[in-house]
């Protein structure tokens, strides 16, 4: 049973982390992309802060460390996602982002010389045909939106590899809090840097930073550390990556985005390639035997 409510709160997860991308483009309309991740930061941090509560009072230099790594590679994600969404549609920010569980695999190849095994290299393949189909233009130039959003993509593939590499040694509440509070400092400083306290925000992107930094970052993070002590890595990886496809369903029912034949191609790669890449395909033989 506890299975089947972490699955159901797994793709909880990814339905408001879809929502996120709409939201994102809704607040950019009165907002610069570090007024967004300046408040959505400070209010996760904030509300990590209080859920950690006792644990936060006998911090390591250790748990400070890997904290503010995790942190930057996190800021590093969400601040190109955000900036490339201002020269790109939600939808192909959405999907070519979902290419970050695909490069986790080669990140650990570069840092720890670990094997890759073949799904890996063919989720690989399918996921740069997949985002070439969806991104590239006539002339096979990338749009200025599209490169960032994939280099955010690496970044969420850092991320996740570090939160691997953390997780075991490293208190859960600790290790959320000091995650948020290295993003929040780090959006504050390219605030700073960009000139941007002059804060004009309508009602509607006020809504839509509030509905980041409570629903999409505080509370999804949470749900999502408890629903994973019950479903595998592998299962986790699969339902997360829908994320992608609410993404997409959120942007064409509420900012009516237009549907092309291109789209739907390199979209159901992108998908495919994910699928593919976390699927372990010799336990899937040894259970047909």
């Amino acid at each position: 049973m506890k299975k089947y409510l972490g699955m159901i709160g797994l793709l909880t997860v990814t339905i408001i982390w879809g929502g996120g991308f709409v939201a994102s483009e809704m607040a950019l309309e009165t907002l610069t992309p570090f007024q967004i991740m300046a408040v959505r930061f400070v209010i996760a941090a904030a509300l990590m802060a209080g859920m950690g509560g006792k644990h936060l009072k006998s911090i390591t230099r250790e748990e400070i460390r890997c904290g503010f790594f995790l942190g930057a590679a996190l800021f590093g994600a969400f601040a190109l996602q955000i900036i490339g969404l201002q020269y790109t549609t939600p939808s192909k920010n959405a999907f070519l982002t979902a290419t970050n569980v695909v490069m986790v695999p080669f990140i650990a190849l570069v840092i720890y010389r670990k094997k890759i095994e073949a799904r890996s290299l063919v989720g690989a393949v399918m996921a740069i045909v997949g985002a070439g189909v969806l991104s590239l233009n006539q002339d096979f130039s990338l749009g200025l939106g599209d490169g960032l959003t994939l280099l955010c993509a690496v970044c969420f593939a850092m991320q996740i590899f570090l939160t691997g590499e953390y997780v075991g040694r490293i208190r859960p509440t600790v290790l959320n809090f000091l995650q948020m509070a290295t993003a929040a400092v780090l959006s504050v400083a390219g605030l700073a840097i960009t000139g941007g306290f002059s804060f004009a925000a309508s009602g509607k992107s006020i809504l839509a930073v509030l509905y980041l930094g409570v629903v999409s970052t505080t509370i999804t993070y949470l749900l999502q550390t408890v629903s994973q002590k019950y479903v595998d890595e592998t299962k986790s990886a699969i339902i997360l990556s829908m994320e992608a496809v609410f993404g997409t369903v959120f942007s064409v029912i509420i900012l009516h985005e237009a549907i092309t034949v291109r789209m739907i191609l390199g979209s159901i790669l992108i998908l495919s390639a994910v699928l593919i890449s976390e699927i372990p395909w010799r336990r899937a033989k040894q259970t047909s035997k």
